[in-house]
């Protein structure tokens, strides 16, 4: 029954709505009490759409060793696996926008709040080798700024701001996910660079090997 729930939500939103508990049950053809037994909220039921949706993008993990690589190849999964299913994605976005003004006027109530934290864990994973490269919280600033080229406002972004198609998107995506890993390492390059010659400045007598009774 929750199959079938979780089928006929993605089928609904896939067509471009951002269907209600009720309303799924109705397509679904099933009672609104069993409906509202599996899914206690439209929220709760967009979210498992959601992760269904993601599928194995969420089961990812890295094969290399090498942080640039691993990004390139998550990227280049997860950017299909959610154009796929980018109608879906688009609902579950517009309730989570929805959801904070509701909150921010008070009127949330005690309404199940749509988490879209999913990125988090697997930017992570992607760059974990920078962490001995870079610094950890070198590698935070990365992936904080990874994340914000990854996901579904990336493709909202550049489809509907820059009229991308889906190959498009996906490629100025991942050439910028690309770029911050470069810069990150040409940053720690020259910051090693600029400590070693603070470190070996003749102008202050390092550096130099002093011969006793020149």
């Amino acid at each position: 029954m929750k199959r079938l729930m979780l089928d006929t939500a993605l089928r609904l939103m896939q067509d471009g709505g951002s269907p209600s508990v009720s309303d799924v049950a109705e397509a679904a053809q099933v009672s609104r009490a069993t409906a509202y037994r599996y899914f206690p909220s439209q929220a709760a039921m967009i979210q498992a759409a959601v992760d269904d949706a993601l599928g194995p993008v969420l089961d990812w993990k890295p094969t290399d060793g090498d942080a640039a690589r691993n990004v390139a190849d998550l990227f280049g999964f997860a950017f299909r696996r959610m154009e796929a299913y980018e109608a879906t994605h688009r609902a579950a976005l517009l309730l989570a926008l929805d959801q904070w003004q509701r909150r921010r006027a008070g009127t949330l109530g005690a309404e199940t709040r749509v988490v879209r934290g999913n990125r988090r864990g697997l930017l992570k994973a992607a760059v974990a080798p920078l962490d001995e490269e870079i610094g950890r919280d070198a590698a935070e600033r990365v992936t904080q700024a990874l994340s914000l080229v990854f996901g579904i406002e990336a493709i909202v972004i550049l489809k509907d701001i820059w009229g991308l198609d889906a190959k498009g998107a996906e490629a100025v995506a991942s050439w910028a996910a690309s770029a911050l890993i470069r810069q990150a390492l040409l940053e720690a390059r020259e910051g090693e660079t600029r400590a070693e010659k603070k470190t070996l400045d003749p102008a202050k007598g390092e550096g130099k090997t002093h011969k006793k009774g020149a």
